[in-house]
C-alpha cells in the first residue's frame, strides 16, 4: 500500500478547465464501446493480475473494450491533473481516500449506482459516499497493525501483544526491550500526520470539528496523543539524529532484528517474509479506545465520460468480482474490500504472520484519515512539520499543536 497522498495543487483549476472545455458527460453507447482506465495500483508487479481481471470483464461484456494505462505512483498525480486540465481524463481512474473529498467537491466524479452493494465491506464502501451518494468504489484496503519480533519478546521473558493491549502495556514492553547502548530498540512509530490522527482517535480526540472545516486536535486529548507519539523518540526508539524518520530506517531496523515492535501496514508482509527470526502481528494498542488506520484505494468514473454506464459497469467488476478477489488473495496484491468471509478465509491460511486474523479484527474500530475539500496536502505537511519540531525539542508539544492549528486552519479555510 502506498500511503503518500496524490498531489492536489491546482485541482480546482484543472477541473474548471475540464468543465468549460468539454460537453456534459453521459452515455452515448451505440453498439460496441471502448473505455479507458488509468491506474497506479498494478504498477510494479501486478500488471498481469490486472490483465486477467480486464480479460474476464471483456469476456463477460463482449461489447465493451477496456484500454489500460499503468503509471508509476510517483507520476500518477501529475498525469491525472494534466489530463483533467486538458479534458483527456480516462473514463475510469484510480483515487485514494485522502483525495476523495476534493475530487468529489470539484465535480470530477460521476455518481455510481451500485448493483451489488452487499458485495463490499460496508465500512470501506461508505468511505466513498457523500450525502448518501456513491461516487467511487473501493478497490482495496490495508490497515496498520503492530508488528513484533517474537524472538526478542521470548528473550526478554515478555508475553506477546494481544488485541486488548493498551498504550501503557506497549510502553512497558518497549522499555524492557530497549538497550540503546547495544543499538536495540523496543518500539518504532513514525512521527507524522498519518500516525497522529490515529493516536488522537485512540485517545478519544478528533482532528477536525463537526463542520470539517476547522481543526479540533489542539485539545487535552490531542496534547496527550502528541506527547505519546513524540515521547518515544530517544527513549524506546531512535532519535532523528540517529536516523529515525529517514526512508526505510524502521523496516531495516526490524529486519536486522534490532527492533521489538513496529507500527506499519500489512503491505510489509512480503518484505518481512524471509527474516531470520519469528514475528507476528496484533491489533494496535489504544488508550481510551482502539482505532486502527485504514488506507484504501478506489476507482472513480469521470463525470465527463461519454460512456458512464459502461465505465461504471467496469468499475464495479474491477472492485467486486470473484476473479478480482481471487487474483488479489492469491498474489498478496493488497486486500479486496469484499464482504465474502468465505473467500477471505484462504487469506488466513497463507502462513506468516500467524495471526492474520488481526487484519480483520483491526477493521472493527477504524480511524480514517481526516480529509478536506481544499488544502489536503498542506494540512498533512504542516502537521508532520510541527510534530517533528516537537520531537526535535525545538518546540514544546503545546507550542507545536498551537502553531499547527493556526497554520492548518489558514490552509483549509477554517
Amino acid at each position: 500500500m502506498r500511503t503518500t497522498a496524490l498531489a492536489t495543487v491546482g485541482l480546482a483549476a484543472a477541473v474548471a478547465l475540464t468543465l468549460s472545455g468539454c460537453a456534459a458527460g453521459g452515455d452515448q453507447e451505440s453498439g460496441d464501446v471502448t473505455i479507458t482506465y488509468t491506474n497506479f495500483i498494478s504498477n510494479d508487479g501486478n500488471e498481469e493480475n490486472l490483465e486477467k481481471i480486464v480479460a474476464a470483464f471483456e469476456e463477460e461484456n463482449p461489447d465493451i473494450t477496456v484500454e489500460v494505462t499503468t503509471l508509476p505512483y510517483a507520476d500518477y498525480g501529475t498525469a491525472l491533473q494534466t489530463d483533467l486540465a486538458a479534458g483527456t481524463v480516462a473514463d475510469v481512474f484510480d483515487i485514494e481516500y485522502s483525495n476523495y473529498a476534493q475530487y468529489q467537491a470539484n465535480g470530477v466524479l460521476a455518481e455510481l449506482p451500485v448493483e451489488a452493494p452487499d458485495a463490499y465491506r460496508q465500512s470501506v464502501l461508505d468511505a466513498y459516499q457523500t450525502d448518501g451518494v456513491q461516487y467511487a468504489l473501493p478497490s482495496s484496503f490495508s490497515t496498520v497493525v503492530l508488528f513484533y519480533n517474537r524472538d526478542l519478546f521470548d528473550a526478554a521473558g515478555l508475553e506477546y501483544p494481544t488485541s486488548d493491549w493498551t498504550w501503557a502495556e506497549e510502553q512497558a514492553a518497549a522499555e524492557k526491550l530497549t538497550d540503546a547502548a547495544a543499538g536495540a530498540w523496543g518500539d518504532h512509530q513514525p512521527v507524522s500526520f498519518y500516525e497522529f490522527y490515529k493516536v488522537l482517535a485512540q485517545n478519544g480526540g478528533e482532528f477536525l470539528d463537526k463542520s470539517g472545516t476547522k481543526t479540533a486536535f489542539n485539545s487535552p486529548e490531542g496534547i496527550e496523543a502528541a506527547e505519546w507519539l513524540v515521547g518515544k523518540s530517544g527513549t524506546v526508539m531512535p532519535t532523528i539524529e540517529a536516523g529515525q524518520g529517514t526512508p526505510d530506517f524502521d523496516t531495516t531496523l526490524f529486519t536486522d532484528g534490532k527492533l521489538g515492535m513496529l507500527h506499519t501496514g500489512i503491505w510489509m508482509f512480503g518484505a518481512f517474509a524471509d527474516v531470520p527470526f519469528g514475528w507476528d502481528i496484533a491489533v494496535e494498542p489504544g488508550n481510551t479506545e482502539q482505532a486502527s488506520a485504514l488506507f484504501s484505494n478506489a476507482v472513480g468514473v469521470s463525470a465527463e465520460s461519454d460512456h458512464v454506464e459502461a465505465a461504471a459497469k467496469f468499475a464495479e467488476f474491477l472492485t467486486s468480482s470473484e476473479v478480482m478477489v481471487e487474483a488479489r488473495l492469491e498474489s498478496g496484491w493488497e486486500l479486496p474490500a469484499t464482504s465474502d468471509e468465505a473467500a477471505l478465509a484462504s487469506y488466513l491460511e497463507l502462513g506468516t504472520p500467524e495471526n492474520r486474523q488481526a487484519v480483520f479484527d483491526s477493521l472493527e474500530q477504524v480511524a480514517l484519515p481526516p480529509v478536506v475539500a481544499e488544502g489536503q496536502q498542506e494540512m498533512q505537511d504542516i502537521m508532520t512539520e510541527e510534530l517533528v519540531e516537537a520531537q526535535s525539542g525545538r518546540k514544546s508539544v503545546e507550542e507545536a499543536l498551537s502553531s499547527a492549528e493556526e497554520r492548518i486552519n489558514a490552509a483549509i479555510g477554517g
